[in-house]
């Protein structure tokens, strides 16, 4: 078996390398024009909407394994820019079922025979996947319905995951430093997701606790799982059925209240973040419906996450700071959240995200759309470029998501609002008040403390600068790289300059031209490498100026 996982592997190599040979191509031509030398070179959004149609193509020609790598890539905008994010996150994860005769023994392995088991069994999967599909059948009397992993998946799952996993290094190769580390933790990330996607054994579990988290509240229905007859290929639970939560019409048509189901949505969600710290992170209209009661169907959980309560709280921190507008709130929580780096320019940061803000809320200061600010922090998060960890990626997902979930129910829907009442009635906004007026006490005594003790310590430093006795240590912090650069630049300029005065020299005092003619071709290279040295100019002197009329323009693209 293991030889025919690798055997496969190399096979898969083969192709993944194929497909994606010609993007890479593309973005080595991009850093430098002619691959071994040359400047760079600027995308327009045309062409990179062009490349991301075909890294989209490439995901679905190789098939299951590479369709969920590129959900995933659509959760990550601090490796691809926005334009890939937007292909991406259309991927829809929507095979043909494999035939039924292949599927049974999969089944059948699990929970015996099929006809035994089950009152009636309908053959048709009403829904297929990349990793599997859905069956329905009446159990005891009740209508199930039944997840069974696709036939033969594991192995070729295993041989993607090592096809992958070689693929890597050569993906390093082609980019920047900053882009190595999210790549690296992403391939990490993606064994563990579709291992964990694959697991019918922890969905369950996963659905076993969200269910008991809302065992009290009429707005949400989540099936009930049939332990007995559900292992790690099959989960069997209780059907639910409903109007798809997108379906507009047939909503209206039965009277139920739109923007209340916009609101107990976003609710849902806030609750399953901010308290609960477990959530369904795949809430995309497919799996999701609305029962004759107006409450809320959630189906397959099989990408689900936790959240730490240290990233519950940041999270808090954050949407209270997006409430009241608090740039300095903003950046604090996404540097502790880890998303943001503590040398990141803070400046620079805060006029991204005021403008951000400015330029979506409108007259009405409380008017704006989270998926907005998201969208322009994701640019940003893809030029700095910044790193998202693993569950704050599935969070901004579903932030998104359910916000354009919501949005389609009700186009005035409010997210800020629906936010800040649920913090206030869980009383978070009263304790951010609380903990900043302590915040405060802490900063006046710390200034009363430093009244008394700055003084003396002034005066023993003017003692020493009249005595010639102070020090004072200088840190050159070249973090472009600058003092590097400067060093190659006079390397070079000397290489240069001896280089043009000894065939100078050759050729006027040398019977034979040929050493002059060396001492040129030598020269030349040397010269080259000067002239590109000078030209760089990205690093040096440059600075992220972000205005108004920028920011809507790169929207806008």
């Amino acid at each position: 078996m293991v030889t025919l996982v690798n055997l496969r592997a190399y096979w898969r190599f083969v192709l993944v390398v194929y497909q994606f040979l010609p993007l890479l191509f593309a973005y080595a031509r991009d850093q430098r024009r002619f691959l071994l030398f040359g400047s760079g070179r600027s995308v327009d959004p045309g062409t990179q909407r062009e490349r991301a149609d075909r890294l989209l193509n490439s995901l679905l020609t190789l098939g299951p394994t590479f369709i969920k790598l590129g959900q995933l890539l659509s959760t990550r905008p601090d490796i691809l820019p926005p334009a890939y994010i937007e292909v991406l996150a259309s991927l829809q994860d929507d095979v043909p079922p494999a035939p039924w005769e292949e599927t049974r023994p999969v089944l059948e392995d699990e929970v015996g025979p099929v006809d035994e088991m089950f009152d009636d069994f309908e053959r048709d999967a009403i829904s297929g996947a990349s990793l599997g599909q859905v069956y329905r059948a009446t159990y005891d009397g009740d209508q199930v319905a039944i997840k069974v992993r696709r036939p033969g998946i594991e192995p070729l799952v295993e041989a993607d995951l090592r096809a992958v996993g070689w693929v890597l290094p050569i993906l390093l190769r082609f980019t920047d430093e900053a882009r190595r580390f999210s790549l690296s933790n992403l391939a990490d990330e993606f064994s563990d997701t579709i291992r964990e996607e694959m697991d019918y054994s922890r969905e369950r579990r996963m659905l076993n606790e969200i269910r008991g988290n809302f065992e009290t509240n009429d707005r949400i229905r989540i099936p009930t799982a049939v332990d007995s007859l559900s292992g790690e290929r099959v989960l069997v639970m209780e059907y639910i059925g409903g109007t798809k939560i997108n379906d507009i019409e047939t909503l209206d048509a039965k009277g139920l209240d739109r923007t209340d189901l916009a609101e107990s949505l976003q609710r849902i969600y806030l609750q399953m973040i901010v308290e609960d710290g477990v959530f369904h992170a795949d809430p995309h209209p497919g799996n999701l419906s609305v029962d004759d009661d107006g409450a809320i169907i959630f189906y397959d959980f099989g990408m689900s996450g936790r959240v730490d309560a240290f990233f519950q709280e940041k999270i808090i921190d954050f949407y209270i700071s997006v409430a009241n507008q608090d740039i300095d709130g903003i950046l604090d929580a996404m540097i502790e959240m880890g998303t943001l780096s503590p040398e990141a320019d803070r400046e620079v940061m805060g006029n991204v995200m005021e403008l951000a803000i400015a330029d979506v809320r409108g007259e009405d200061l409380e008017q704006y759309r989270v998926q907005q600010v998201i969208q322009q922090v994701e640019d940003t998060i893809y030029e700095f470029p910044l790193r998202l960890p693993r569950n704050f990626a599935l969070i901004l997902r579903v932030a998104t998501v359910v916000e354009g979930v919501c949005v389609t129910l009700d186009p005035d829907f409010d997210f800020i609002s629906v936010a800040t009442d649920y913090l206030t009635e869980q009383g978070y906004r009263e304790e951010g008040v609380r903990q900043a007026v302590e915040s405060v006490g802490d900063q006046l005594e710390e200034t009363a403390r430093s009244l008394v003790t700055v003084p003396p310590k002034l005066d023993d430093v003017l003692d020493r600068v009249k005595r010639d006795d102070l020090t004072i240590q200088v840190q050159l912090d070249g973090e472009n790289d600058v003092l590097d650069r400067l060093a190659k630049r006079i390397a070079y300029s000397i290489l240069a300059a001896v280089g043009v005065l000894s065939t100078a020299i050759l050729y006027s005092f040398n019977q034979t031209p040929e050493a002059a003619v060396v001492a040129a071709v030598i020269t030349v290279p040397v010269g080259g490498l000067l002239y590109r040295s000078l030209r760089r100019k990205q690093g040096v002197t440059a600075r992220p100026q972000f205005t108004r009329q920028e920011m809507r323009r790169r929207r806008d693209e």
